[in-house]
């Protein structure tokens, strides 16, 4: 469970992610890495199914390097956006991968969102996954054009941070990633929110806490017999 934010500013692109790794109700990992890289001025976020935000991004990004070998060109942000688009479409949503590519190519910047499906959208800001509701509403409040770097770090970080404080399923660290010309920066983490605290007392228990009332003994499978069977038609 994650989200992730992009927005373009003076010919740069900042994306920008919070989240972490579950598996049902456990936490898995809470420093996970969710801006995975693409191409040298390409990078993907993703929220969704972990492992197939995973080994998407990957597989599209080994094509992307085919891509450039055979042209001899760096690769285009519209390339790697046809690729995600119609690969995920292919499996009509039950890739569950939720995507938002970035980059800088000849073109300029380019943000995108790949929705599970296969649509996407071409817009100056955007956000996926579970806290997108609490960023976007920072987005639409404070976004304007030809920001500054460090107003537009402060912008995508402050959207991050209000959906990490509003949506149990975002984690708790900002990672920003800043794709310039021909130069990505990456800073990781860029801000961590939510601090895990101490336990404030000793949970463990000697053994012989708990009374034992009742003692059952344990018949091996081997040990059972048949005495009845009932075969019934479907």
């Amino acid at each position: 469970s994650n989200f992730i934010i992009k927005q373009w500013y003076q010919r740069r692109v900042a994306i920008t992610a919070g989240g972490f790794y579950t598996g049902g109700s456990i936490v898995c990992d809470l420093n996970c890495e969710k801006i995975h890289y693409i191409a040298d001025n390409i990078y993907c976020c993703g929220a969704g199914t972990a492992a197939d935000t995973e080994f998407t991004t990957r597989m599209v990004s080994s094509k992307m390097e085919l891509l450039k070998l055979r042209t001899g060109r760096e690769g285009r942000v519209i390339s790697a956006l046809r690729m995600l688009k119609q690969y995920l479409f292919r499996y009509q949503g039950y890739i569950s991968a939720a995507l938002v590519l970035g980059g800088v190519d000849v073109t300029g910047p380019a943000l995108y969102t790949v929705y599970p499906h296969g649509s996407t959208d071409k817009l100056p800001y955007v956000t996926m996954g579970s806290g997108s509701l609490a960023a976007m509403s920072v987005f639409e409040d404070r976004y304007k054009l030809n920001m500054e770097e460090e107003e537009a770090k402060a912008l995508v970080c402050d959207a991050i941070k209000a959906g990490i404080i509003n949506d149990l399923g975002s984690g708790s660290n900002v990672d920003i990633t800043v794709i310039r010309k021909g130069e990505v920066e990456v800073f990781r983490p860029y801000q961590v929110v939510c601090q895990k605290s101490q336990r404030q007392g000793d949970y463990t228990f000697p053994r012989g806490t708990t009374v034992v009332t009742n003692t059952t003994e344990m018949v091996p499978f081997s040990a059972l017999q048949v005495t009845d069977e009932e075969v019934m038609e479907l």
